[in-house]
C-alpha cells in the first residue's frame, strides 16, 4: 500500500524510514525522548494542514536563526531565499548625496561609451567593451564615493582588482577627475601608435605603470590573487614588517568568470585563514561573452551555495529599492516563490523586452503576484530595478562587508548588462561583442542620462565627451571625496628604500666549492639562502615559498629557525617534535608552505614579489618548485606576475629531463626554460656549479632590489623582473671557483671552462672541436673532453652556458639594432664574439630539448650541432636514460666526430668506429658513471 498523499503529492511524514544524511543535517543523532520529538513533529505537522509551507517555512527559519543565537550548532543554510541578504529595515543611513553621486555616474557612464565608441572611429577600429561597466557602474561609484581609499590614507589604502572589461569607465572617471586627458582617452587600445602613448586595453600594471596596480581580465587569476594578497597582508604584519590592519583587499568579478577553475580553487584558504579584510563584488548580470551564465538554473544560488559552504559571509544584492514595497505585500510567500523558481534565462529576457512583457511573463504567473502589481502602469514595473543598480542597496552591503569580523566577505550583485545603453545592448547574447552605439542609440543614451549635449553634437562617429564645470557641484562633491579617502583610485607607487647588496662573505660557502662532499645545485641554494638568512638587513625580507616539497629540495632545514606561517600557530603537538629538523608552525613564521598548489604558490610570488610598490616594502620571494610543476602548470599566473612588475627567484628544482630519473613522464622536466623564454620578464638560468649559483644570485639581488651597476655587457637593464634558476638533484663534488674566473661571461650567459688539452703536451693532435655545455651536462661534457683526447686525439673546449635565454636575447637586441641602423658600425653578439675566435664545429648539449640550446643557433659562427632529450620523460637509470636520448658522454663524442667529418677533418669511418666501441645504440653498455670530475685541468 503506498504511503498517503498530502494535497501536493508530498508522502506524509509518518512511517517513513529516516536517511542517514537529510540535506547535510545528522539525523543518526540519539533521540532521548521520543514523545517529545513526536510532538514537536505533529506540531509542525499541523502547521503546514493548516497555515501552509510558506507559514512552516518561515517558523523553521526563525527557529535556525534562533538556534544560531543559542549556539546550538546546527549546521548553516547553503543557500536562501532569492532576496536581498540585508532587509530594508537593517539598511544604514545612506550618508551621501545620492543626486550628485548619480550625476557624476551619469558622466562617467556616457564618456566611458563615448571612449569605446571613438576607438571605432575609421582608420583606427580597435575595438573595446561597453557592456560591462554599464552593469557595474554603480557597483564602483559607491566604491570610490564611500568604500575604496588611495594611497595617501593613514592607513595605506586598499589594495583593488578592478574587472578587466570594465576599464571603460574607470578611465572615464580618471578623465573627469583630471588625471587623464581627451587625447588619451582618445588614444584607448593605442599604444604605440598613439601620439604620446595611448590608454592599455584592460588593466596592465606593466603597461601603465603610474595608474594601474593589478592586473586583471578573465581566467580566473584576479579572484586567486586577490585571495593571496589579503593573506599577504595579513603576513607582512604578523611579522612585524608592516601594519597592514587598515588595508581592505577589493576584487570585482563577473559572474561567467567564476567558472574559471582559478576563481574558486583558493576560496577555502580564505576562509580558513578568516580573511576579514577581503571582499569580493561578483557582478551577476547573468551573462558570460556569448549568452546566459546559467540559463536554466540561477547562478547567484549557485555562488552563494559554493561561498557559504567554503565559510564566507554571502550578501545578496539582487532587487532595488522598488520591489521593497511588493515584498512587503507578499502575505504568503508568492513572490518569493516565484522569484525562486524563475531561471537566469527568462530574467536576462526580461530585461530585453518592456514592462507589458514582464506584468504578464513573470508576475502573471501566480494571480497573487499579478494583484500584487494591478496599480502600477507597465512603465513602473519596467521600472523595478535590479540591486546592483541601487545606490542604498549597495552601500548596504559595501559597509555590511567591511565591518563583519572573522570572514571574508563575497557580495553577489545582480545586474543588467548594457544597462541603460539601449535596446540594442540591454540584456542581448550580443551585447559583450558590440563596440558601437547607433545614431539612436547614442540620443537615447543622452536622454536617458539627462546630459545637456546637443543633437548636433551627436557625430556618428565623434560624439563629444562630457566634462561639466570645474567648479560644478558635482565635480568638487566628487573630488572632495577621494580627497576625504586618500586620493585617486587606482594609482600605483614603486619608491622603496634600495637593498644593499649581499655581503661576499655569503658568497664564499659556494665559491669555495664542497670538496670531497658531494652536493647537488639545489642544496648548493639552499645553503647561500641559509646564509644569506643570516643578513640582518636581507635576512627578514625573504620569503621562502614551497608547494609541499620541501624535504625533496632540502628546504625541511628552514623549518626549525624560519619556522612556517600559520596564523593560528602550532596548537598541536608535533608527531616530529624530537628530531633535529621538526616541522614548525608560528604565527610569525617567515616561510609560506602552500601544500599541493602550485597556482596558490604563485599566487603567494607574485603578492610577495611586488610587495615593493603595493606596500613599499621590498620582499624578495623564493619560490621553489618542481621544475616540470612550474612554467607548465602556471604560465598564465606567471604572465600576470611579470604584468605586475613583480621581483623575485623561481627556482626549478629537479630540473633537467633525466636528472629526475625515478619519476618519469610527469615529472621529468626538458622544456620550462623554452617556456621561461616566451616570457619578457623572466631572466633564465642554468648553473652547472655552486659557484655560478652564487655569483647569478648575488647579480639578480642587486639588480632587482639595489643600486644596479648595469648589465654585464654594458648598459642599462629594467629591475623589473624574475629571475628563474633551474638546479638539479643529482649530487656530485663541487669545484672551487676559479681563480681567473669570468664572471662577465658568466653572467652574460657564457664562459670556457675548461680549454682542451695542447698538442705540445702530448695528448692530442691539432683537431680542434667546442662543446657548449649547461647544467648538469657540463660534467658529461668533461667527460667527452677526456674521451675525445684519449681515443680520438681532438682538443675540445668545453664551454659552461649559464644562459641559452639570455645569449638569444643579447644576440636579437644586435640584430635589431643593425637592421635599424645600416650605417652605423654593426654590432657583435656577445655569443658570435665568443666563438668566432675558436677553432673547429660547435657542439652543444644540455638536458633539455634541442630548442633550448637551439635558442642562440642562428647566431654560432658555422652553425651548431645540438643533442638534446627530445621527447617523454621516463623512469630508469641517469645513465640508460642519457645513453637512451644521446646525451651522454659517448654520444657527445660520437656527435662531435660526426661534426668533424662533416668538415673533412676526420674520416667518416671514424664515427662508425666511434659509434662501435661506445655501443651508443645499446642503453645496456651505458657506463655506470657517465660523467667528469668537473674541477677545471690545471
Amino acid at each position: 500500500m503506498s504511503a498517503p498523499q498530502q494535497p501536493d503529492g508530498d508522502p506524509a511524514r509518518a512511517g517513513q524510514a529516516r536517511a542517514v544524511i537529510t540535506d547535510g543535517l545528522p539525523s543518526q543523532l540519539v533521540d532521548t525522548d521520543p514523545d517529545e520529538t513526536q510532538e514537536w513533529l505533529e506540531s509542525l505537522d499541523a502547521v503546514v494542514d493548516h497555515a501552509g509551507r510558506g507559514r512552516a517555512r518561515y517558523l523553521m527559519l526563525r527557529m535556525l536563526e534562533r538556534s544560531r543565537q543559542q549556539q546550538v550548532g546546527v549546521p548553516a543554510l547553503r543557500s536562501t531565499d532569492y532576496i536581498n541578504t540585508i532587509p530594508p529595515e537593517r539598511e544604514p543611513w545612506f550618508p551621501g548625496d545620492e543626486h550628485a553621486e548619480r550625476r557624476i555616474r551619469a558622466y562617467i557612464r556616457w564618456n566611458a561609451a563615448i571612449m569605446v565608441h571613438r576607438a571605432q572611429r575609421p582608420g583606427i577600429g580597435v575595438g573595446g567593451h561597453i557592456s560591462s561597466y554599464a552593469s557595474s557602474a554603480s557597483l564602483y561609484e559607491v566604491g570610490f564615493n564611500h568604500f575604496f581609499r588611495g594611497k595617501d590614507h593613514p592607513g595605506g589604502g586598499d589594495l583593488i582588482w578592478f574587472q578587466g572589461h570594465a576599464s571603460p569607465g574607470i578611465y572615464a572617471r580618471a578623465f573627469l577627475e583630471g588625471r587623464l586627458t581627451e587625447d588619451q582617452m582618445d588614444g584607448f587600445r593605442q599604444e604605440v601608435s598613439h601620439p604620446g602613448g595611448g590608454l592599455s586595453s584592460y588593466p596592465h600594471p606593466r603597461l601603465m605603470p603610474e595608474f594601474w596596480e593589478f592586473p586583471t581580465v578573465s581566467m580566473g587569476l584576479g579572484p586567486l590573487n586577490a585571495i593571496y594578497q589579503a593573506r599577504f597582508n595579513r603576513y607582512l604584519h604578523a611579522r612585524g614588517v608592516k601594519d597592514t590592519s587598515d588595508q581592505h583587499v577589493w576584487a570585482f568579478l563577473g559572474d561567467g568568470e567564476m567558472d574559471e577553475p582559478e576563481s574558486l580553487g583558493a576560496i577555502g584558504l580564505a576562509a580558513r585563514e578568516e580573511l576579514d579584510n577581503l571582499t569580493f563584488v561578483i557582478n551577476c548580470n547573468l551573462q558570460r561573452l556569448d549568452g546566459p551564465v546559467r540559463g536554466n538554473g540561477k547562478v547567484i544560488q549557485e555562488l552563494e551555495s559554493f561561498f557559504r559552504g567554503a565559510g564566507w559571509n554571502v550578501i545578496k544584492v539582487i532587487w532595488g529599492r522598488g520591489w521593497d514595497k511588493l515584498l512587503a505585500a507578499d502575505r504568503d510567500g508568492a513572490l518569493v516563490n516565484l522569484m525562486n523558481q524563475t531561471p537566469d534565462g527568462d530574467y536576462q529576457t526580461y530585461k530585453a523586452e518592456d514592462g507589458a512583457f514582464v506584468r504578464e511573463h513573470f508576475f502573471g504567473k501566480d494571480p497573487r503576484t499579478r494583484k500584487l502589481v494591478e496599480g502600477m502602469s507597465d512603465k513602473e514595473v519596467w521600472d523595478l530595478a535590479r540591486g546592483g543598480h541601487d545606490y542604498r542597496k549597495v552601500y548596504a552591503a559595501y559597509k555590511a562587508a567591511v565591518e563583519h569580523k572573522g570572514q571574508p566577505t563575497v557580495i553577489l550583485a545582480k545586474t543588467i548588462k548594457g544597462w541603460t545603453l539601449g535596446s540594442h545592448f540591454e540584456g542581448r547574447n550580443s551585447t559583450h561583442q558590440m563596440k558601437k552605439l547607433t545614431a539612436e542609440d547614442l540620443a537615447a543614451f543622452r536622454d536617458r542620462l539627462y546630459l545637456d549635449i546637443p543633437d548636433s553634437a551627436l557625430d556618428k562617429t565623434l560624439p563629444p565627451y562630457y566634462k561639466p564645470d570645474p567648479d560644478s557641484d558635482e565635480m568638487q562633491y566628487m573630488l572632495e571625496r577621494r580627497r576625504a579617502l586618500g586620493g585617486a583610485v587606482p594609482r600605483r607607487r614603486s619608491e622603496f628604500k634600495t637593498l644593499k647588496a649581499p655581503d661576499d662573505k655569503a658568497l664564499d660557502v659556494l665559491r669555495r666549492g664542497s670538496g670531497k662532499q658531494e652536493v647537488a645545485t639545489t642544496m648548493a641554494f639552499v645553503r647561500l639562502l641559509k646564509e644569506l638568512l643570516k643578513d640582518s638587513e636581507l635576512g627578514p625580507r625573504f620569503v621562502p615559498i614551497i608547494p609541499d616539497e620541501a624535504r625533496t629540495f632540502g628546504m625541511d632545514s628552514l623549518f626549525p629557525t624560519q619556522k612556517i606561517y600559520n596564523p593560528a600557530g602550532q596548537r598541536y603537538t608535533s608527531v616530529d617534535r624530537e628530531l633535529m629538523l621538526t616541522y614548525k608552525e608560528s604565527e610569525q613564521g617567515q616561510i609560506l608552505h602552500e601544500g599541493i598548489n602550485e597556482a596558490g604558490s604563485t599566487a603567494s610570488f607574485t603578492a610577495a614579489a611586488t610587495s615593493y610598490a603595493t606596500h613599499g616594502e621590498p620582499m624578495i620571494p623564493i619560490y621553489i618548485f618542481y621544475s616540470m610543476f612550474g612554467f607548465q602548470r602556471t604560465a598564465d599566473s606567471i604572465w600576470a606576475a611579470a604584468d605586475q612588475m613583480s621581483r623575485g627567484f623561481l627556482l626549478g628544482a629537479t630540473a633537467g629531463r633525466t636528472t629526475l630519473n625515478g619519476e618519469g613522464l610527469q615529472h621529468e622536466d626538458g622544456h620550462s626554460l623554452l617556456l621561461a623564454h616566451t616570457n619578457p620578464a623572466v631572466v633564465s638560468y642554468d648553473p652547472a656549479f655552486s659557484y655560478e649559483v652564487a655569483h647569478i644570485t648575488r647579480d639578480a639581488l642587486v639588480r632587482m632590489y639595489g643600486e644596479d651597476p648595469g648589465a654585464p655587457l654594458g648598459g642599462s637593464r629594467s629591475p623589473d623582473v624574475m629571475y628563474y634558476l633551474t638546479v638539479y638533484n643529482e649530487p656530485f663534488s663541487q669545484p672551487a671557483e676559479p681563480e681567473d674566473l669570468d664572471v662577465q661571461g658568466l653572467l652574460a650567459g657564457m664562459y670556457r671552462y675548461a680549454e682542451g688539452p695542447r698538442a705540445d703536451d702530448g695528448a692530442a693532435g691539432e683537431v680542434k672541436a667546442q662543446v657548449l655545455a649547461s647544467g648538469v651536462a657540463v660534467p658529461w661534457a668533461l667527460r667527452a673532453q677526456e674521451l675525445l683526447a684519449q681515443d680520438w686525439g681532438v682538443s675540445a673546449d668545453v664551454w659552461s652556458v649559464t644562459s641559452w635565454n639570455e645569449l638569444r636575447r643579447q644576440a636579437d637586441e644586435c640584430a635589431e639594432w643593425n637592421l635599424l641602423h645600416p650605417e652605423e658600425e654593426p654590432r657583435t653578439p656577445y655569443v658570435t664574439s665568443r666563438l668566432q675566435e675558436t677553432v673547429g664545429p660547435v657542439v652543444a648539449v644540455s638536458d633539455w630539448m634541442r630548442a633550448v640550446p637551439d635558442l642562440i643557433a642562428p647566431y654560432v659562427p658555422g652553425g651548431m650541432s645540438t643533442l638534446g632529450t627530445d621527447g617523454f620523460g621516463l623512469s630508469d637509470t641517469r645513465p640508460a636514460l642519457r645513453r637512451h636520448f644521446h646525451v651522454d658522454a659517448e654520444s657527445i663524442v660520437v656527435r662531435t666526430l660526426a661534426s668533424l667529418a662533416d668538415e673533412g677533418q676526420v674520416e667518416r669511418s671514424v664515427v662508425r668506429q666511434a659509434v662501435e666501441k661506445y655501443q651508443v645504440r645499446d642503453v645496456q653498455a651505458a657506463p655506470a658513471d657517465d660523467r667528469s670530475d668537473p674541477s677545471p685541468a690545471t
